[in-house]
């Protein structure tokens, strides 16, 4: 019977000390606040949608002073650079998506779902345009142009289908027109849209090619302009 009692006596011992030590070390963390842990990979510009994050309990102690305590502020925003899996979302991480600035208007284009890179493309995005055009005369050789560099990007539709290829078609895929487009809408100055609409009018092809986030460097006025005779 002692033995019995004295069991339960160390039990009970062992449960107040557990007890104690939760205590301590509940006091030494402090309170938990929420924050949002990213559930998958999110490209550099691409919109925010709150199903791309986890809710998670951090002490407060321990939460960085920029951590997103509230979904609520990613409403509209895109990321600014590539976010990953796993990462703690914090407020440099997002910024607003982009806007006209005065003296910029937006100006929406068509660009081929299958020869651009509009599956990488998102607001916030820059882009050099190209414009391909025939010569104006016989003798003339086809040319190239960098129409735009660096142009904003706004918005991005949908895929949207153009027309149906048809099977008995033996043309090049070069010649060929697309089947399949993605409306991209551009931030543009009057004279950049004036380039760009005359472009879709009248170029063969219009493409668009992805500016590495951060790259301000202008393109060169002797790189603006190719001819296949300029390799030779």
């Amino acid at each position: 019977m002692i033995l019995l009692l004295l069991s339960v006596l160390c039990a009970l011992g062992a449960f107040v000390g557990v007890l104690s030590v939760i205590r301590d070390v509940e006091s030494k963390v402090g309170p938990e606040r929420t924050a949002y842990r990213l559930t998958s990979d999110v490209p550099a510009y691409q919109a925010l949608d709150p199903g791309q994050f986890e809710r998670v309990a951090i002490p407060e102690r321990w939460l960085p002073a920029t951590a997103v305590t509230d979904l609520a502020r990613v409403r509209g925003k895109i990321a600014v650079t590539p976010l990953h899996k796993g990462s703690l979302l914090q407020n440099d991480m997002v910024v607003d998506r982009p806007a006209l600035k005065p003296g910029q208007q937006e100006i929406a284009i068509m660009i081929d779902a299958a020869t651009g890179v509009a599956g990488k493309i998102n607001p916030g995005a820059r882009v050099n345009i190209y414009a391909t055009f025939e010569g104006k005369r016989a003798e003339d050789k086809p040319v190239s142009k960098v129409i735009v560099a660096n142009a904003q990007v706004i918005d991005r539709g949908k895929l949207t289908p153009l027309e149906n290829k048809d099977p008995g078609d033996t043309r090049s895929s070069s010649t060929r027109r697309a089947t399949e487009a993605v409306p991209i809408t551009f931030a543009l100055s009057t004279a950049d849209a004036q380039r760009v609409a005359y472009a879709e009018s009248f170029a063969t092809h219009v493409r668009l090619a992805l500016v590495a986030p951060g790259t301000e460097a202008a393109i060169p006025p002797g790189e603006r302009t190719y001819t296949l005779d300029g390799d030779k």
